[in-house]
């Protein structure tokens, strides 16, 4: 690995209202390493690199490139001189083909005329030497994910990007797509170009990066080779303290089956993903994980659970009751509660305070209501409590749940369900925007859960906490169950191959 310096930013300071994101942050890359940037959700790792890329500009500070004082005000300039960025969320139009996606806002002809062979052409050349194969004429929407981010490093590398900025991009990626990814990474550093890798799992720092800095709450915590630290020491730079682990599981008991899913039919909103599932059981006591990249079900399953999806065909039995196509006022209530998917949408209500949210749902319950009045002093003791239980940064219980940050409005989101009395526990990307501290706090709550007998149906894209937390785990795929495993046999790649719906791989 080279020693020679081709990024240095000194003193960058990014100031938004009531949040100091970056204070006085000095970052240096090597020539030809993976530099990795490890830090919790709001730490400043992507406010730093859209710094980097001109879509942000800093307050105060300096960047150099190549030991030249640079001004970046847009990801004009950053393209300029040789920046690059693959985003989190992919921005690639679904009808357009891998090549139009490539070329789109250039000019590769004369005046508005492409010439779409020479684009064509490039694209070839440039995967090939890179180890990006992709179907240059191929609509994005019909290519899984994993091809759809090597199209957004092509595009990177169409510009003549020799710094490559990837920010968190293992997040929706099958096991053998982040293989096939770091191979990648490995081989372009091999050909000259320097990446730096934005993450949060310790895993992957280990797994690709020559060096890394750790940022906490916008201030560089320390820069080291990764050859030289572990786990354990990166884990407490990250959250300033010693992470203790969860609580053990019990042993399985002989249980009865507390949900029943028998012969599901239901469609997504627009009638594209059939949701055809026949036979499907949750357990008292036990955590079932459903694996599987997004849209593939995971939502429509849980909406047809709950009510508010009409269930086509079969039956959904819970605790012995038929709540197929029940409303979700009579299904809740028998002893269902949910972490939504989306905190935002779905999750909160903005024009509520802390307080109010943390008792929606249980506002009826002796102690909060007094015949049609709330009892607000109670309500904002009970709050306190959890507030203090949860961590849940906020100025006061009386504040607008809509000013906290994204992670604490996910707090606040876990705390009303898992403090809500119930017999399932519907756990959808619970740990979404969460730090380490936080994401261990909430699987040791669902372990003390499912050890208590109560059912815990679990749905992440983060296949680690799949495996580490579930008893069982179910592989979704365009609306099947593909694959059921007890967690003892598990095998992340056996799983891995199942989510992309390799029909090779055996149950």
């Amino acid at each position: 690995m080279a020693n020679k310096v081709i990024i240095e930013m000194k003193g960058i300071t990014k100031r938004f209202p009531n949040v100091l994101a970056l204070d006085h942050v000095d970052f240096t890359v090597y020539e030809g390493e993976i530099h990795g940037l490890l830090g919790e959700n709001g730490a400043g790792k992507t406010t730093l690199m859209k710094i980097l890329y001109g879509l942000y500009k800093p307050d105060e500070g300096e960047i150099y490139i190549k030991g030249k004082k640079v001004t970046i005000r847009s990801p004009k300039d950053a393209i300029r001189l040789g920046i690059g960025m693959v985003h989190q969320h992919l921005t690639l139009v679904p009808n357009l083909t891998v090549v139009e996606n490539i070329i789109l806002g250039l000019r590769e002809g004369k005046w508005i005329f492409l010439d779409y062979k020479r684009a064509r052409k490039r694209v070839l050349e440039i995967s090939r030497k890179y180890g990006l194969e992709v179907e240059p004429d191929a609509k994005i929407r019909d290519l899984p994910i994993g091809v759809q981010q090597r199209v957004e490093i092509l595009k990177a590398l169409y510009r003549n990007a020799r710094i490559l900025i990837l920010d968190e991009p293992t997040t929706v990626l099958t096991p053998q797509e982040v293989d096939s990814l770091f191979n990648i990474l490995r081989s372009m550093v091999k050909k000259g170009l320097t990446i730096i890798f934005v993450t949060h799992h310790l895993d992957e720092v280990f797994r690709i990066t020559d060096r890394v800095t750790v940022l906490r709450k916008g201030r560089v915590i320390t820069t080291l080779k990764t050859s030289e630290t572990n786990a354990r020491e990166l884990a407490k730079f990250m959250v300033g303290e010693e992470i203790i682990p969860a609580i053990a599981k019990k042993p399985l008991k002989e249980q009865k089956p507390l949900l029943i899913i028998k012969d599901l039919l239901a469609y997504d909103d627009k009638r594209a993903l059939q949701i055809n599932i026949p036979s499907l059981e949750v357990f008292e006591g036990e955590i079932l994980g459903v694996a599987g990249v997004s849209g593939n079900g995971q939502k429509e399953l849980v909406e047809s659970i709950i009510g508010v999806r009409k269930v086509i065909k079969g039956k959904i039995i819970f605790n012995g009751l038929d709540i197929t196509n029940k409303h979700p006022k009579d299904i809740l209530p028998l002893g269902i509660t949910i972490i939504p998917e989306d905190r935002l949408s779905e999750g909160m209500f903005p024009n509520l305070s802390v307080a109010e949210n943390l008792v929606v749902g249980l506002h009826r319950l002796e102690g909060f209501c007094n015949k049609l009045m709330l009892n607000y002093n109670r309500i904002l003791d009970y709050a306190k409590k959890i507030i203090m239980k949860y961590k849940i940064v906020t100025p006061s219980e009386k504040a607008l749940i809509s000013t906290l940050s994204g992670g604490n409005i996910q707090r606040v989101v876990v705390a009303r369900a898992l403090e809500r009395p119930s017999k399932l526990v519907i756990a959808f990307h619970p740990t979404r925007g969460l730090d380490i501290a936080m994401t261990e706090f909430v699987h040791e709550k669902l372990i003390e859960l499912r050890n208590s007998g109560k059912a815990i149906l679990l749905i992440s894209e983060d296949l680690n906490e799949i495996l580490r937390l579930s008893d069982r785990i179910a592989v979704m795929y365009k609306g099947r169950i593909v694959g059921v495993f007890r967690q003892r046999d598990a095998d992340r790649y056996k799983i891995g191959l199942l989510m992309t719906g390799a029909q090779e791989a055996s149950k």
